[in-house]
């Protein structure tokens, strides 16, 4: 049996990886503060919950409209006048079968072979997988502390090429959670489209920012309207495994992704849809707001920790919920340290291998999307880690 050299090329996903470590030391009967993975530990909000627990068992669940029910199309339209004041056709939005899915209908509707795309290094893996699943070629441009690990319009006009036709970036980021300036943004936005480049904005984590409660983050939609944005019921509305998103795109734009819908997974969820509708309830949304709320607490607690621990967070998030800890003081490098944290205090981390190439070996990973008591536990487990390190 060959494989294809797409399926050789692809890289290991280590947040997964150390996923399965800690998987086995909790077989044999060990207690694992996870924090690898990025999945809130709140799950949907309860009118959600009660919604699905009625769907599934009262209402027929056929497939949808590969761009999604009209219904939620319409809500998550609704979401952008109420969360952001923007106006958005909902005949713009495509709901998708997770973020995920957003991402690979927009590669393939708008990736050639041999097309440029640049992105930040670090950022997230999958990213680069979609791009060059379809032949085109990832520029990652190195960026520091200096730039908040962010791109920027120093750096993008030093790193454009004749053949960039495309621009991605998240804004919080994973694995920073670090944003850009809205005003920094439409400036890249008004750069790669001037160039006629399309751009893909991440907006995964925008509702999870680290501002005042009564402040609306800045979608790119509203400097951009033709920017290609992506969002998801995974984070801000805790449901994960619902597998869940969605994208807003020009709407001359839509036939293509329905087309490609239509052929790569039919439809998203009918069940997941239809119980979506209740996450854009008032209650619901209080609810969210709360757990933002507390996801910022729980910053605070893991920064304070993590100084006491001797591990240094050169860049505080502005959202999400990650901390990118620069482990390079230690004497080990990223993938070391992550596999003895794991085996010696029973904490599993990412290394910073898996979002990029540029001095990948100093940064770890580390999310703090668990609960409080495993927060501070985990905390206590690195200190003690970081004592040994240091006889």
């Amino acid at each position: 049996m060959k494989y294809s050299q797409r399926a050789q090329a692809i890289s290991p996903f280590f947040a997964m990886a150390f996923g399965a470590k800690a998987a086995e030391l909790e077989a044999q009967g060990h207690h694992v503060i996870k924090f690898n993975i990025g999945e809130p530990d709140f799950g949907a909000p309860p009118d959600v919950l009660l919604a699905m627990q009625k769907l599934a068992t009262t209402a027929p669940l056929p497939y949808t409209s590969a761009l999604g029910l009209p219904e939620l199309r319409a809500a998550i339209a609704g979401f952008y006048k109420t969360a952001h004041n923007v106006e958005v056709n909902p005949n713009r939005v495509v709901v998708t079968a997770g973020a995920s899915a957003a991402l690979l209908l927009l590669s393939a509707a708008f990736v050639d072979a041999g097309d440029n795309v640049i992105m930040g290094d670090p950022s997230y893996p999958c990213n680069r997988q979609f791009i060059k699943s379809f032949g085109g070629n990832v520029q990652l441009v190195p960026t520091t502390v200096a730039s908040r690990f962010q791109l920027n319009m120093a750096l993008l006009e030093k790193h454009w090429q004749t053949g960039t036709r495309g621009l991605m970036l998240a804004t919080p980021s994973n694995p920073t959670g670090t944003a850009v300036v809205p005003d920094e943004l439409a400036a890249m936005c008004e750069f790669a489209k001037s160039r006629g480049a399309w751009r893909i904005i991440d907006e995964i984590y925008l509702n999870l920012h680290h501002g005042e409660a009564n402040a609306k983050p800045v979608t790119a939609l509203s400097f951009d309207d033709e920017a290609l944005v992506i969002n998801s019921f995974s984070k801000y509305f805790g449901m994960t495994g619902w597998r869940l998103g969605w994208c807003v795109v020009p709407e001359r734009a839509v036939p293509v992704l329905e087309r490609m819908a239509q052929n790569y997974y039919i439809c998203p969820s009918t069940l997941a849809q239809k119980a979506a509708l209740a996450c854009f309830t008032p209650a619901s949304i209080a609810v969210c707001e709360s757990r933002r709320a507390t996801l910022k607490s729980r910053k605070e607690l893991v920064l304070t920790g993590l100084q006491k621990c001797g591990l240094n967070v050169p860049v505080q998030p502005d959202g999400a919920f990650y901390v990118y800890i620069d482990v390079s003081n230690t004497g080990l490098n990223a993938m070391t340290f992550c596999e003895r944290a794991l085996q010696e205090a029973h904490v599993a981390l990412t290394p910073g291998n898996d979002f990029g190439e540029f001095q990948e070996d100093h940064y770890v990973r580390l999310s703090f999307a668990s609960a409080e008591a495993e927060l501070e536990e985990g905390m206590q487990r690195l200190k003690r880690f970081m004592h040994t390190l240091a006889v």
